[in-house]
């Protein structure tokens, strides 16, 4: 939870932002976004059991209001209202999103990755959290 904390504030995530999470996983992200950070949320996540999961996990942080699961694969999905886009992935994922990123993204979106970097992408900032990047 500390990373991804770390991960909103390095996004200066607040109340007027969209968060878009793809592989979204148990939704901590877009419910922490949502919970802490005052702003929307949305996970894209690929395994019906995790959205399920994340769903039940919004109901209980009282947020199902500001957060919204989709069963889908992020590389199909619809970022163009985003924000900010997380992503918690690995470097081929990661590579993999870049195009669509950019070519998606409206100027003044921010996208914060965990540990791995965009290639090319030249990261504004980096912040550490123990031993995480």
């Amino acid at each position: 939870m500390p990373v991804v904390r770390a991960l909103l504030e390095l996004a200066d995530v607040g109340p007027q932002d969209l968060v878009y999470d793809l592989g979204s996983g148990d939704g901590r992200i877009p419910i922490t976004a949502a919970h802490e950070f005052g702003a929307r949320g949305v996970g894209i996540e690929i395994d019906p059991a995790l959205v399920t999961q994340a769903q039940a996990k919004a109901r209980e942080a009282g947020v199902e209001d500001k957060v919204e699961f989709r069963l889908g694969n992020m590389y199909d999905a619809d970022v163009r209202s985003a924000t900010v886009v997380t992503l918690f992935l690995n470097p081929g994922p990661n590579l993999k999103l870049r195009e669509k990123l950019r070519s998606d993204l409206r100027p003044g979106s921010r996208v914060v990755s965990y540990v791995w970097d965009m290639g090319g992408w030249k990261p504004a900032e980096t912040r550490r959290v123990d031993e995480h990047r």
